[in-house]
């Protein structure tokens, strides 16, 4: 496989090649996470805003659902993930879509919708808004409650939202579900230390769903400040590609 300017190839779990891009954005624990959280077998999905392809292409390899489409509104991220999925022999069940999520041509179909969405407001601290770090972190090209609307439209009745977020725009992200007829039925927070406050959050929403949330145990990523050991958990997550039973309850 060619490799373009500012390019190099990565392997990582799964034994899938990860084409990425030295100056964008990386794979990191937020995608791996997202991917462990989804518990169970599914036909049809769509994930929002893609990056490199990671999410779906951990999400096929795991059969988690028979086929993925990545919506992804940079043309050179659209054409990445075209490159990741043909670099590990994907092509029959992931596709990569170029496309505005705020124009997705949705059809309540899919049974699940995955999604990393920018966390930080469009005006919070923005540099360049056509440079590819900002447009992943920033509500540039639609803020989490266009994401929240475009994941509503494609799910079918009964379909799940999967998401990681930032604790911090947690009631943002709880409004604009809601709004949208997503109703919050799973939560996770995951923190790095038993001591410290949590760096990410993952929830399950389900369309149409009734009101009632299970807020699971949280996730400790290491076990202490001093050395880089896993906990248990996580030793699973990254052995088995997805949450232990009890995060499922």
């Amino acid at each position: 496989m060619e490799l373009f300017e500012n390019e190099r190839i990565d392997y990582v779990n799964d034994n899938l090649s990860l084409i990425q891009k030295t100056k964008g954005l990386t794979f990191g624990t937020d995608a791996l996470l997202l991917a462990g959280y989804i518990m169970g077998k599914y036909k049809k999905g769509l994930e929002l805003g893609g990056g490199s392809g990671i999410i779906s292409m951990l999400i096929a390899v795991r059969e988690k659902c028979e086929h993925m489409d990545v919506c992804e509104i940079q043309e050179e991220y659209s054409d990445l993930i075209t490159r990741n999925i043909e670099l590990n022999g994907l092509g029959d069940k992931i596709k990569a879509v170029h496309c505005d999520i705020r124009e997705l041509n949705a059809n309540e179909n899919m049974d699940i919708v995955v999604s990393n969405p920018p966390y930080m407001k469009a005006d919070s601290g923005r540099s360049n808004a056509h440079d590819a770090k900002n447009i992943a972190r920033h509500e540039i090209h639609g803020d989490i409650y266009d994401f929240s609307a475009a994941a509503s439209h494609a799910l079918k009745y009964g379909g799940s939202y999967f998401a990681v977020y930032r604790p911090d725009r947690l009631i943002d992200l709880i409004d604009s579900m809601r709004k949208k007829a997503l109703e919050p039925k799973r939560m996770t927070f995951v923190h790095a230390y038993t001591d410290s406050e949590p760096s990410m959050v993952l929830i399950e929403a389900k369309k149409g769903g009734k009101t009632g949330l299970n807020l699971t145990r949280p996730l400790i990523i290491y076990k202490s400040r001093t050395d880089c050991d896993y906990t248990d958990d996580m030793d699973f997550i990254m052995e088995n590609g997805v949450f232990p039973k009890d995060f499922k309850r």
